[in-house]
């Protein structure tokens, strides 16, 4: 860890300037709020008990300020704790959360493997870390330690294919500039970089940016002391070691092998979940992270909420009703991006007027309600808005008293 340590010390990552938080929230995946309680408490959490956090190498804050400050726009009760071992990336990650005024952060210095002496916690955001541990099953083990056994976890990691190129160019880095301090060893390795040649597959990967976009970006990417990738089927066994279950990536659809499928070409019958999500992946070719929400095992499989409870309340992600009915009803289709690839999902022009609808205050039982009609044929309109929309992380699932902001 001393090595890691010090190049975090040296480039926090990512790399952020505290005074952007008077402009912008930097808003993603894992730890969007409406996902946590959609994919971990079934769109029914009970918001009047304190939402205990703890996110778990939290570097410069993304993770941490995406969701205090999502906790305290809808006036949430909550105790946040933040731990990484970096002081550096800690002081900025402090002074982000001040700057917003977010108090009542409990900042600690130190490694997730020790999360267990912190907890329990509801919720747990680890983002970026496990991939970084030599033996990244005790992160996972110290992580299901903290859980309390009603809660979740959103996690990422990297995944292999996607990363086409990254790994012989660190193993190269690492033999040719071994124990050089990192400022000098990053400026050695981009003059490396300049001259390996464009057939390389590192620089035929289009999906790779991080080097481009800052020193902190390029060291992480290509000269960090540990990485290592998972597929699918790996990080799924690694959970299970741990007592967890993998409830669902956050954009599902990216994991269904079907959408590959031409007709006439079947998918085993016999195939288990998560070798079905490692076919998609190996398909697919260019996840290079895993996204995705576990939950203690016993509780994993009714632990995401389902479209087919009509009394909660859908929220649409990134996209405005009415500009989406609009849309839907001139094309029959939801536009989604997928790894970097647009997909385009078919869903019927009659869905339109249930998708104008969706408010964050009406539940899918009064949407229905209000198309008038057959009843009957509005629910099979809204099955596959649900199936369109939940699979690429448009659409999200609350509670009625929890349907404020």
């Amino acid at each position: 860890m001393s090595e890691i340590t010090e190049q975090y010390d040296a480039y926090p990552y990512p790399e952020r300037d505290p005074d952007d938080e008077r402009r912008r929230l930097v808003t993603g995946s894992p730890s969007d709020l409406r996902e946590i309680e959609h994919f971990l408490f079934a769109g029914r959490r009970d918001w009047s008990r304190p939402f205990r956090v703890l996110v778990a190498g939290g570097g410069t804050g993304d993770g941490l300020v995406q969701i205090a400050q999502q906790l305290a726009w809808a006036g949430r009760s909550a105790e946040i704790t933040y731990l990484d071992p970096s002081t550096a990336a800690r002081e900025i990650a402090e002074r982000r959360a001040a700057i917003r005024g977010l108090d009542g952060i409990r900042f600690e210095t130190g490694d997730l493997r020790e999360a267990a002496r912190l907890g329990p916690f509801d919720y747990i955001d680890c983002c970026g870390v496990l991939h970084h541990l030599l033996e990244p099953q005790e992160g996972f083990d110290a992580l299901a330690a903290a859980l309390d056994p009603g809660g979740g976890i959103g996690l990422m990691v990297y995944a292999p294919h996607g990363r086409s190129g990254v790994y012989p160019l660190q193993e190269a880095f690492r033999t040719l500039l071994a124990g050089l301090p990192p400022a000098e060893r990053l400026a050695r390795a981009r003059e490396i970089l300049s001259r390996v040649p464009e057939g390389h597959p590192f620089c035929r990967n289009p999906h790779l940016v991080d080097h481009a976009a800052s020193d902190a970006g390029f060291y992480d990417l290509l000269l960090h002391s540990c990485d290592r990738a998972f597929a699918i089927e790996e990080l799924d066994a690694h959970l299970s070691r741990a007592g967890l279950g993998l409830v669902s990536p956050a954009r599902p659809a990216l994991y269904d092998p079907a959408r590959f499928l031409p007709e006439g070409v079947a998918l085993p019958e016999d195939l288990p979940p998560a070798a079905r999500m490692g076919l998609a992946e190996r398909l697919s070719g260019t996840l290079k992270t895993h996204i995705v929400y576990a939950a203690p095992e016993a509780r994993a499989g009714r632990a995401m909420a389902r479209g087919s409870d009509s009394a909660l309340v859908p929220h649409l992600r990134g996209a405005a009703p009415e500009k989406l009915a609009a849309h839907v009803a001139a094309k029959g289709e939801v536009a989604a991006q997928g790894a970097g690839t647009r997909i385009s999902e078919p869903l019927p022009r009659a869905c339109a007027p249930l998708l104008a609808r969706i408010d964050g205050r009406r539940s899918v039982a009064d949407i229905v309600g209000a198309a008038g009609g057959d009843t009957l044929a509005a629910l099979g309109h809204w099955a596959r808005i649900d199936r369109a929309l939940t699979g690429w992380g448009l659409l999200h699932y609350a509670s009625p008293r929890q349907a404020g902001r």
